[in-house]
């Protein structure tokens, strides 16, 4: 069998131990010259055991001392990739763990558009109510029961913000008391109450699955948003905690940076 017939799993691939190996022929067969030449075969053979060990000592010395220093840098080469090997494995499981996250966080925003949609159409209802509480016969009589017929017929196609806009709207009247309109009755102030923990649900499930408040900003500029802002500043019994949105200003200086920097 010659070199070409060996597999190749059977040769070193290490330059260092073919030197090595190559180095331990030569060596010993300069032991072998030397020992035919200067002690000869026959006195070798007839030295002492003491003697003998001695020869031996010295002469296998070098070879010990060549194969502990190509041990040392093997096992350094071993290491090295081992350690090269736990780095690749390190970064393969951060870009699965990135992967998974991701992929939870898309499940979270999925199960947010179902949720906010139903919300939406919840807290659009109760606007409908509040607005008849306060606008319709049993209020102050400013919209007719066909006038209320015919915005709930625009909330049922689908606008469901609706009557919220219709409640901005009238802040541009002066003689319109909020605080009376959302909370005046014992039943405006359900209904109010009601849309104030709807809206607080619906900001908790967008912090939930939104990185950089997209899905927040959304929600706190819509119609429904921007009504139960003046629904917190206006209750009459508890002060709300501020609901922040992005920093425009932050936001657009952090732009100018950027293009400064480039």
């Amino acid at each position: 069998m010659n070199e070409d017939e060996i597999p190749k799993s059977y040769l070193p691939r290490d330059w260092r131990i073919i030197f090595a190996l190559v180095l331990t022929f030569l060596w010993i067969a300069f032991l072998a010259i030397y020992i035919a030449r200067n002690v000869g075969w026959g006195s070798f053979m007839d030295l002492p055991i003491d003697e003998m060990g001695t020869f031996l000592e010295g002469a296998f010395a070098f070879l010990a001392f060549l194969w502990l220093v190509i041990g040392l840098f093997i096992q350094q080469s071993v290491l090295a990739e081992n350690n090269e090997e736990l780095r690749r494995n390190n970064l393969h499981s951060e870009k699965q763990t990135l992967a998974i996250a991701a992929t939870e966080l898309n499940a979270r925003q999925e199960t947010f558009f179902k949720i906010a949609e139903s919300t939406r159409r919840q807290l659009g209802a109760i606007s409908g109510m509040l607005f008849i509480s306060s606008q319709g016969p049993v209020g102050d009589n400013t919209y007719t029961s066909e006038d209320l017929a015919e915005i709930w017929k625009q909330f049922a196609t689908g606008d469901t913000e609706v009557f919220s806009r219709m409640f901005l709207t009238m802040a541009a009247a002066d003689d319109i008391d909020f605080g009376d309109l959302f909370y005046g009755t014992e039943i405006r102030r359900r209904h109010s109450e009601s849309f104030l923990v709807g809206f607080d649900r619906l900001i908790t499930q967008a912090r939930g699955c939104d990185t950089d408040n997209i899905f927040l900003d959304s929600i706190l500029y819509s119609a429904h948003g921007l009504l139960d802002l003046r629904m917190r500043e206006l209750h009459p019994d508890i002060e709300f905690e501020v609901i922040l949105g992005t920093n425009s200003a932050a936001y657009l200086e952090q732009i100018i940076k950027g293009n400064s920097a480039t």
